[in-house]
């Protein structure tokens, strides 16, 4: 008897982690949740910042229905920063939701000794925007939606304006027109055979 129930009817050993089709030790499932956490890690640097969040209210034959979107900015602190835009009944989902658009939309700007390369400046319908550079120890001067972006993206030291529409969805726009504008140093003094100090003293 103990025989037979070793042998290949045996119900216990034969569908362990021995058989190909085993679900506890199936090597594949494991490589799978891997690739899934490793695949997180590069996000788990970005931080967030809630810009603006904003209540709308539908009436309906019952009363009010109200929603929620949320714009948000994300950004890892050394020249990678993106925005995005969620909507939802809840306010949490609409700021999970604005997370996952803006991480979808990440960008890279230029950066130099913690401020910007040049005077430049954005638009974006009715925003408008000047960002122009700031000694050591300035901080960033610049009102809340654009020291958002400037904070995420690593820029410690700005000296910025709004020119035009007070909107936080246009100002974030426009200050993010500004900074893909820019043109970053380096790649100038490697284009022209010069030096840094040469690029910006001429």
């Amino acid at each position: 008897m103990a025989e037979f129930n070793n042998g290949p009817r045996g119900g216990g050993n034969d569908r362990g982690g021995n058989s190909p089709r085993g679900g506890g030790n199936d090597r594949r499932g494991g490589n799978d949740r891997n690739k899934e956490n490793d695949s997180r890690t590069g996000d788990s640097d970005l931080k967030e910042k809630v810009v603006a969040i904003n209540r709308v209210a539908k009436v309906v034959k019952g009363g009010r229905r109200f929603s929620f979107s949320a714009i948000v900015v994300v950004g890892d602190g050394n020249g990678t920063v993106g925005y995005g835009l969620g909507k939802a009944n809840e306010v949490t989902d609409a700021i999970a939701k604005g997370i996952d658009d803006a991480k979808k939309n990440l960008v890279k700007v230029p950066l130099y000794k913690h401020t910007v390369p040049h005077v430049m400046e954005g638009k974006y319908s009715g925003g408008f925007v000047l960002v122009q550079p700031a000694a050591a120890g300035t901080g960033v001067i610049a009102g809340g939606a654009m020291r958002a972006v400037f904070e995420s993206a690593g820029i410690k030291d700005v000296l910025a304006k709004s020119k035009g529409s007070s909107n936080p969805h246009n100002v974030v726009k426009a200050t993010f027109d500004a900074l893909l504008k820019m043109r970053d140093p380096l790649q100038i003094a490697q284009a022209r055979g010069i030096t840094l100090a040469q690029v910006f003293n001429g």
